[in-house]
Parts: structure tokens; C-alpha cells; sequence
């Protein structure tokens, strides 16, 4: 029987507001205030076999928040933003308009010297694909935006250039069924 695997997107904080690479700030008040209002219909992912969160203060004090009791991994870490890390877009496009177009064009580019995108996407795909599907686990992991998005990615198979494309919002729910290298993907609406 398949694993299925819930990922559950953080809530807000202030830098999801200002957009900043790579920054690991808690929740601020609305974010703790979107959780309690999502949390009936989030309280459910308790009952999970396994729960994990990405090791972010946004995404173990969701996971907290919500009861979980995760165990943080590693592996869902946001992408390694090198030296762009806590700067927004716009700041690093006013300096390096070479280096952002570089990054957004190829996969494999990292000039900010942390982790290619595709790099990003194969390290949460190689989490996906090493949990344990005995007779149907299930799992919930809340874990940044970003690392849904590679997740899905990587889920459905799609070209890395796919993931500019996809909107994760907070506390929006994907489903994921299967087992390593073939999975199914279902979104659940936004809470």
C-alpha cells in the first residue's frame, strides 16, 4: 500500500511579506493568528504515523501550533541561498542583474554561491522518496513554500523550470501518494 505524504506550507511571517531569500524568522502575530483560525481544520494531520517540519522557526512553531510534536529534517530545509540569504529579490537584483537572470534561467546555476535549484529539488524529491510506505503510513510534514514547491516538482516529474510557476500560499495542503519515484499528486484548498 502507499505512503501518503501531507505537505502542510508554514504559516506567514514578516519575512514571507518582505520576500527575503532563505529567512529563517519566526511567525509574527498574523501568522500565529492564520494558524489558529486554520487549526480545526488542520487538527486532523495529528494523527499522522510520522510528523516532521522543515527546521525553521516558521515551520516548528506551526507544527507546533497545531500539535504536532515534529522531528525537525534536515532535508526540508529551504534552498541554500548563499551569500543572497535574508536579502529580498529587488536588493539582489540591484547588484547582480547578471547573477539573478543566470539563477532564473538555469537550473544548475548557483551564483550566489549555496545551492542550484535542481540541486534544491533533488535533496527534498531524495526525502520524499525514503519514506517508509509500510502497508499505507501516513505523513505530514509542514515545511517552507519553497520546499512544497520543489516537492511537487519533483512529485510530477515536471522540468525545473516549473517551479516559478507554482503558488504555494500559507497553510495550503498537498497530498502526495505513492512511493519513491512515482507519486500522485492531490491539492488540498487553502485554509
Amino acid at each position: 500500500m502507499p505512503v501518503r505524504v501531507t505537505l502542510l506550507a508554514a504559516a506567514r511571517s514578516a519575512s514571507l511579506l518582505a520576500e527575503r531569500f532563505d529567512d529563517d524568522r519566526p511567525l509574527d502575530h498574523t501568522g500565529w493568528h492564520e494558524v489558529e483560525l486554520a487549526s480545526p481544520a488542520l487538527v486532523p494531520l495529528a494523527a499522522a504515523e510520522l510528523r516532521y517540519c522543515a527546521p525553521t522557526a516558521r515551520s516548528r512553531g506551526t507544527a507546533e501550533a497545531l500539535g504536532l510534536a515534529p522531528l525537525a529534517q534536515l532535508a526540508l530545509r529551504d534552498c541554500d541561498m548563499g551569500r543572497w540569504r535574508g536579502r529580498t529579490l529587488a536588493e539582489v537584483t540591484a547588484v547582480e542583474p547578471g547573477a539573478v537572470d543566470a539563477w532564473l534561467r538555469d537550473p544548475r546555476s548557483a551564483p550566489h554561491g549555496g545551492e542550484s535549484l535542481l540541486a534544491f529539488i533533488s535533496r527534498v524529491g531524495g526525502w520524499l522518496d525514503t519514506r517508509p510506505n509500510d502497508d499505507g503510513a501516513t505523513v505530514v510534514a509542514v515545511a517552507e513554500l519553497a520546499v512544497v514547491r520543489a516537492a511537487l516538482v519533483y512529485a510530477l516529474k515536471a522540468p525545473p523550470s516549473t517551479y516559478w510557476n507554482i503558488d504555494v500560499r500559507p497553510l495550503s495542503a498537498a497530498v502526495l501518494t505513492g512511493s519513491a519515484g512515482r507519486w500522485s499528486v492531490r491539492l488540498d484548498a487553502a485554509v
